[in-house]
């Protein structure tokens, strides 16, 4: 049986965190304390739990671990492979695809936070941005109100295609799990709400950098890539006593749930078990003591329960608090550094004599007692250690990794039961060196400088890219972290096919604390180098003073010079027309490979004349996918497609400063209401039955996640698209006038991309995608497009840079019945937010069947707003949104949509003056 552990900083008492209602609508369970659940996952999107639900569901099933999930979008920027709804209509189903999902793994709750999911990005800052300061306080509520002692989240580093919105609802994860805790971090919720601060065990991130085995040595058999973090896994294989099947395959059936996302096409999972592997999670942060690195506690199901929800054999009592703080993360050999130590009894229970043994690598001095004396039940105890390292000690982990990682541990010994615990620090030299950051790392290392997690820095190897044959600035950052000024060399060690204008530099008089940058040109020497994700990763080394102090790399991105000539858009390459050399645009970037080149290949062409740019794209497709009606032109990545994307002057931090534009080679034929097209911007050859549709349609453009987003005639005025389709493939032709690019061009670094989409199923879903400079996630990443240069281009002065256009329409909870049904049974209020005063709320009293739908009478203490769904086990048979203007009683009616099943009820939502939200149900009687 679990137990609990509560692990408050004040006394738990009940909330009632929705208004409570009168005597006379006793028949709407508004009030009550909220949910109490055990682990919380933090994830951006709908799905993005998804690939944990097999541990989830093992740990419902096997310790009955209620776990929640808050989403802080509903998705509403993903594609659609089954209709057309898109907005917070895709919302409202991606909201209950998820429900659905999750409800396979036991999981009920489900908390959405209303913001925006606006298109794929990868960066963090520009999320943070759209999704606003408040977000953070929606996490913190939730937590608060729902108290999980386990919170599981996703890859807060904008490590190489991770989605900046799952890098921003980490990090709001990872800050949530500290601010929730103390009083003095959104206040208004204690003074105002009743809330109490809450101090989560232990908290987790997704995945693991690592290599392991799989079957059910999955977990034992990791090892991290830093051996100083802990990681845990819980095998997929094992089999649920109450489905009778592996917990991989439940997962499986899970994620097919989203097929709106077309993940219904999923394949099966191994039947066998011993081909199956494990989730990873790693952790960051724990208040209570955890399995030990390499015991057989740490490699079990419940590793990451341990200490918060279950105990181990021979393991302290559930509710004791263990914890280890270092004076410094970053330590030197020579330099002592003090360790404190912390235990706490639980509250109800002693643990009697207790002590703590410090454990650090081989060599390290330590001095200090570990005697923490006799712990009586709520009583606390600190020991305090000096830990000196010693020089030449064998250090942990890579300089991508993280270089010189180390652990420091504590055991505790009582009379109840032993416990660990333990921190990374890192062993610095005395002189620091390292390759500038892109400006997204660098803010990501800064965060984690702010929030006080200095052991996730170092996660994501410092790059910047060079065009193929070219020259950059590369910086090389020196920090003194000594106690005193120091003056050194700096030396950089390169690849073969790479040069620098100098190998080593100087540094002079550097204060204590201070950096400097030193500058070196480096140049590609050998444009025959592969570039790209074909092997365009060139590490190098960065010396200091003689010794090793950081293994960057270069990556090579291609590069091309476009020619000047004057192109007719026909679909046609006529002679002539394009010049220059033809681009390779067959390399794989995501999905599966190309069976073959006549699956999927290309080629592409520019051009430039005065002041518009012309492409020429010739694909080898034999099977095309599914024709969209030129009406549904939009999220291109669903068939066939090419996209080109423009950086105007190639520094781009994220997508919001470019251009990209996509096209779609055919539609599904002028028979298509909205499928004509205006003559003078789009044209396309009629063509033989190459994809099962008697015709074929012209082709269609839009622009999408970039500066303005949209369908092409209203968001690239000009730009003019042919396409010519054939058995074999199709070709796709387009002139774009720069003036629609953010910004005047540099001709000499203009950020290029070329990207086909390729889809053989007629389901609305990619299988592959290749281009020309390829990396995961590229289409997000403007650093790692190509370069070209436009020779004899002159750019019109001072061309301006619009403000981007993001979508902001997300759907609100008030608008969800789902949302509502769950706010009124775990008593949490909608999107994270506050409840609505009792003075502001409003709610139903009673239902009841009327001539032209359900009358519903509601009761309000104030003026607001009341959106009301009538339900019944089919769904929604009718909605009505309603304003309320004055305090008293109001009957409405709801119109129904089809005849009511058995136990219809009215959900209605209340939206206060002042901001807050108000749950109720009462049955249709």
């Amino acid at each position: 049986m679990r137990k609990r552990l509560s692990l408050v900083l004040a006394a738990t008492v009940a909330l009632a965190l929705l208004p409570a209602v009168p005597s006379e609508a006793s028949t709407a369970p508004t009030n009550g304390a909220p949910v109490d659940l055990d682990a919380l996952f933090v994830g951006a999107h709908p799905d993005d739990e998804a690939f944990s639900l097999s541990t989830l569901g093992q740990w419902n099933e096997d310790h009955r671990v209620r776990t929640g999930v808050v989403t802080v979008t509903r998705g509403e920027g993903g594609g659609n492979a089954v209709g057309p709804e898109e907005g917070p209509a895709l919302g409202l189903l991606r909201e209950s695809e998820e429900r659905a999902a999750v409800g396979k793994a036991g999981v009920r709750e489900v908390f959405n936070l209303d913001d925006v999911d606006f298109y794929y990005t990868v960066s963090a800052p520009l999320t943070d941005q759209i999704w606003g300061a408040d977000t953070l306080e929606k996490v913190v509520r939730v937590v608060r109100q729902t108290r999980p002692e386990v919170i599981l989240t996703m890859d807060p580093a904008p490590s190489p295609g991770n989605h900046g919105n799952h890098q921003q609802a980490a990090r709001l994860a990872v800050q949530a799990f500290y601010a929730a805790a103390d009083p003095k971090a959104f206040p208004e919720q204690i003074t105002r709400e009743g809330l109490r601060p809450f101090a989560p065990a232990r908290l987790l991130l997704g995945g693991g950098r690592g290599t392991s085995q799989t079957g059910p040595s999955c977990a034992s058999t990791f090892r991290p890539n830093n051996p100083a973090q802990n990681v845990y896994g819980v095998w997929g294989g094992r089999a649920s006593q109450a489905q009778g099947r592996t917990w991989a395959a439940i997962e499986r059936d899970a994620q097919r749930t989203y097929a709106s996302q077309g993940w219904a096409v999923f394949p099966d999972v191994p039947s066998d078990p011993n081909q199956l592997g494990c989730d990873f999670f790693t952790q960051v942060d724990s208040r209570v003591p955890f399995p030990e690195p390499g015991s057989a506690a740490a490699a079990a199901p419940t590793a990451i329960l341990d200490g918060a929800l279950t105990r181990a054999s021979g393991a302290v009592p559930l509710g004791t608090l263990f914890g280890l703080r270092t004076s410094t993360f970053d330590v030197r050999a020579g330099t002592p550094f003090t360790v404190k130590v912390s235990a706490t009894a639980p509250s109800r229970e002693p643990l009697g004599r207790s002590s703590v043994t410090l454990g650090v690598p081989a060599g390290w001095q330590v001095s200090g007692s570990g005697d923490l004396g006799r712990l009586s039940a709520g009583r606390s105890g600190t020991a305090t250690f000096t830990v000196t390292p010693t020089a030449g000690t064998p250090t942990t982990g890579t300089p991508a990794a993280g270089t010189g990682r180390a652990r420091v541990s504590a055991t505790l010994a009582t009379e109840r039961g032993r416990g660990y615990t333990d921190r990374q620090v890192e062993i610095s030299p005395p002189v620091r060196a390292g390759q500038q950051l892109l400006p997204q790392v660098a803010q990501y290392e800064k965060w984690t400088s702010e929030v006080g997690v200095p052991q996730l820095r170092g996660i994501v190897t410092p790059v910047l890219t060079l065009p193929s044959g070219g020259s950059r600035q590369v910086g090389v950052v020196v920090t003194n972290v000594s106690d005193a000024a120091r003056s050194g060399t700096v030396r950089v060690d390169l690849p073969a096919g790479f040069t620098a204008d100098r190998v080593e530099a100087p540094y002079s008089d550097l204060a204590a604390g201070a950096s400097t940058t030193v500058p070196f040109t480096v140049t590609n020497s050998d444009p025959s180098l592969k570039t790209s994700n074909q092997g365009g990763d060139y590490a190098y080394t960065i010396s200091v003073d003689g010794a090793v102090a950081s293994k960057p790399a270069l990556e090579l991105v291609p590069a091309t010079s476009v020619p000047q000539a004057s192109p007719t858009v026909d679909g046609v390459a006529g002679d002539g027309e394009y010049p220059g050399p033809a681009l390779d645009i067959s390399r794989l970037w995501e999905g599966t490979a190309c069976s073959s080149a006549a699956d999927c290949s290309g080629t592409a062409r520019l051009a430039w004349h005065d002041d518009t740019l012309y492409l020429l794209v010739q694909v080898q497709d034999d099977v095309l996918g599914t024709r969209l009606a030129a009406a549904d032109c939009k999220r291109h990545w669903r068939t066939d497609s090419v996209e080109v994307t423009l950086d105007p002057r190639g520094a781009s931090e994220n997508t919001s400063t470019t251009f990209k534009a996509a096209v779609l080679p055919v539609t599904a034929g002028s028979d298509v209401a909205g499928s004509a097209t205006t003559p003078d911007v789009a044209e396309s050859a009629t063509t033989p039955d190459v994809a099962g549709s008697a015709t074929t349609g012209p082709p269609c453009f839009l622009r999408d996640a970039d500066n303005r987003q949209g369908p092409g005639e209203q968001t690239a005025p000009g730009m003019r698209v042919a396409s010519k389709v054939a058995s074999g493939g199709y070709t796709v032709e387009m002139s774009i006038p720069l003036e629609l690019v953010p910004g005047s061009v540099d001709p000499a670094h203009l950020g290029l991309n070329i990207l086909v989409y390729d889809s053989d199923t007629q389901d609305k879903t990619g299988q592959t995608r290749i281009g020309w400079s390829t990396r995961g996630g590229v289409q997000g990443d403007p650093y790692r497009w190509g370069v070209a240069s436009l020779a004899g281009y002159q750019p019109p002065a001072d061309r301006p840079v619009p403000d981007p256009v993001i979508p902001d329409s997300a759907l609100s909870s008030l608008d969800s019945p789902q949302s509502l049904e769950q706010a009124v049974r775990v008593h949490v209020p909608l999107a994270g937010g506050p409840p609505a005063k009792e003075s502001e709320s409003g709610w139903a009293v009673s239902a009841g069947p009327g001539q032209e739908g359900v009358k519903v009478t509601l009761r309000a203490n104030a003026a607001g707003k009341a959106h009301l769904f009538v339900r019944d086990g089919q769904g929604t048979a009718g909605s009505r949104v309603v304003t309320v203007s004055r305090k008293g009683v109001t009957t409405v009616t709801v119109p129904l949509t089809r005849a009511l099943a058995a136990n219809a009820a009215v959900v209605a939502g209340w939206e206060a003056p002042g901001g807050g939200t108000a749950a109720s149900q009462v049955k249709v009687r």
